[in-house]
């Protein structure tokens, strides 16, 4: 399943969005606006845009996990708009009969969610003049 929100990542709900009945393992990454982003400046917020089609990236990154490894579900969320420092930008499950499987797919997924193409970002600064 993917999604693309407006809305705040809730990870208390998120658990129950992912089929997990035959697995043995289900990995969460949430990736999260952090204050420093290695530009020596102090972020304040990121604006994300979709730009095209991100449902049909996202669920082309969703199959492509599926087919690589042995997976029960995967679930990607990706979010949009101006996001403050230390909210959740996107989320990256996965549920795996094993633990490998599952790890794997999740760091490649977040690896892919990094690169999409349709989705901006601007970085928002604080000003220290």
């Amino acid at each position: 399943m993917v999604k693309l929100v407006e809305s705040p990542i809730d990870p208390a709900a998120v658990y129950n969005s992912i089929c997990s009945a035959f697995s043995g393992s289900v990995v969460f990454h949430y990736a999260v606006v952090k204050k420093q982003a290695g530009t020596g400046k102090s972020t304040t917020s990121i604006e994300y845009t979709a730009q095209g089609d991100s449902i049909q990236e996202l669920e082309g990154i969703a199959g492509e996990l599926e087919r690589r490894w042995k997976l029960e579900d995967v679930l990607m969320i990706r979010r949009t708009g101006c996001l403050d420092v230390g909210e959740i930008i996107s989320l990256v499950a996965a549920s795996s009969p094993n633990s490998e499987d599952a790890f794997e797919a999740c760091r490649f997924g977040i690896s892919r969610l990094k690169k999409m193409s349709t989705i901006t970002k601007t970085e928002k600064f604080a000003d220290f003049n």
